[in-house]
């Protein structure tokens, strides 16, 4: 599988990811009690499933590639905007532990924080997504040289065999199967 249709794929698994979370902040906001330890679950998959594997590889190989070889303009628009909301995400998930934390201290108001920044990330994630795999990602496939996407081919096939070494892809998306079998009646 090349490089831009593997980060595709990748982004239908976040993109179930962010159905389940969707229907957990509305079964929460129904009246229903925050399963803190399946959030922290969510977490851990974001962590290290949507950032750390699959951001990763936009990060330290394609959009890195495509600042370096297509200029300054693509560095700082394009590819800086996607960064930002990596970031953002980050930070949307960092708030969403600590109203957890609140949450476990009998602080029931964090209920709030929980919806929000699970949403917010939600939200962030649907978009950002759709302008990678229409946007960034043709772009790319258009634009660097046959060279360009050997390298990022290589780069990111190494990396896929060093996450299956680890066993990333089949721990998360067997979790993403329980998290679906979970909220599949929410």
């Amino acid at each position: 599988m090349d490089a831009i249709t593997l980060l595709m794929e990748e982004h239908k698994h976040i993109k179930r990811a962010l159905t389940c979370i969707r229907k957990l902040c509305i079964a929460i906001l129904n009246g229903q009690p925050v399963d803190t330890d399946l959030f922290y679950q969510i977490i851990d998959f974001v962590r290290n499933y949507a950032d750390k594997h699959h951001h990763s590889k936009e990060e330290t190989v394609l959009f890195k590639k495509m600042s370096e070889e297509l200029g300054e303009r693509i560095a700082n628009g394009p590819i800086y905007g996607m960064l930002a909301e990596h970031d953002l995400g980050r930070l949307f998930m960092m708030n969403l532990e600590n109203a957890l934390k609140e949450i476990e201290k009998g602080n029931l108001d964090a209920r709030v924080d929980v919806i929000a920044n699970a949403i917010a990330y939600t939200d962030l994630l649907h978009r950002h997504i759709h302008k990678e795999d229409t946007a960034i990602y043709t772009f790319a496939a258009k634009q660097l040289s046959n060279e360009a996407m050997s390298e990022v081919e290589e780069k990111c096939g190494e990396a896929e065999k060093e996450a299956t070494e680890k066993n990333v892809q089949n721990k998360y998306l067997e979790f993403l199967d329980h998290l679906e079998e979970i909220t599949a009646n929410l």
